[in-house]
């Protein structure tokens, strides 16, 4: 099974990415983690995208999409994957189709939730910055206050969750990942997902969407 996740910031679909990669024992690959891996080996790709992270700069589509077609040959990937945060553009959904078999999709998972049910999520979500694992105040808080439940470090909110600036990310999102919806459409391979709810509710029309897909 080879998916992709897509929907705004705060919508939920890196959690229940990691809960459905669990299930279908395949690789969860978050863009945001697949750079700091490549950044953390040092290589040609990592070391590009290092001075850019440094800078403050976005790394481009082109260094981008070099890393994921670098991770979709790795030998766990052959019986499946989760993109996560990848495809953002239409012209990195155009190069992932362009990779050939290993790019190749089988279903596109849309995510979706009003913006002012996704201000209030975002405010309230926390994270682990040691294994990345992520939490919410009210619909998945952690066992002890502040604390992870895999790792046990301290859980903080990130600067770009905070209130003042999920407006501005939302607007981005509209203006550049939002057409993906329309591509994907065309393509059809999207499913729409009710976004609103518990965790467990969501996650179990993931699971219908994927079992009507396999």
């Amino acid at each position: 099974m080879r998916l992709i996740f897509l929907g705004p910031p705060g919508v939920g679909k890196g959690t229940q990415a990691k809960r459905l990669s669990q299930e279908l024992s395949i690789p969860h690959v978050a863009t945001g983690d697949i750079l700091r891996v490549a950044i953390s080996k040092g290589d040609a790709n990592g070391k590009e995208a290092k001075s850019y992270v440094d800078s403050g700069k976005l790394v481009p589509d082109e260094l981008v999409i070099r890393i994921i077609k670098s991770r979709l040959s790795d030998v766990d990937m052959r019986e499946g994957f989760i993109l996560d945060g990848f495809p953002r553009t239409n012209e990195q959904a155009d190069a992932l189709s362009n990779m050939g078999e290993s790019g190749k999709v089988d279903r596109v998972l849309f995510f979706e939730m009003n913006e002012s049910g996704l201000v209030l999520r975002l405010a309230g979500r926390r994270t682990c910055p040691k294994c990345n694992e992520i939490y919410h105040l009210v619909n998945r808080p952690p066992k002890k206050e502040s604390l992870c439940d895999t790792c046990g470090g301290g859980l903080i909110q990130r600067k770009d969750d905070h209130s003042d600036t999920v407006l501005e990310r939302l607007s981005v999102y509209k203006k550049e990942t939002a057409p993906l919806i329309m591509y994907y459409e065309k393509e059809r391979l999207l499913s729409h997902i009710d976004a609103n709810g518990a965790f467990e509710v969501v996650e179990q029309r993931v699971m219908a969407a994927v079992l009507r897909t396999a």
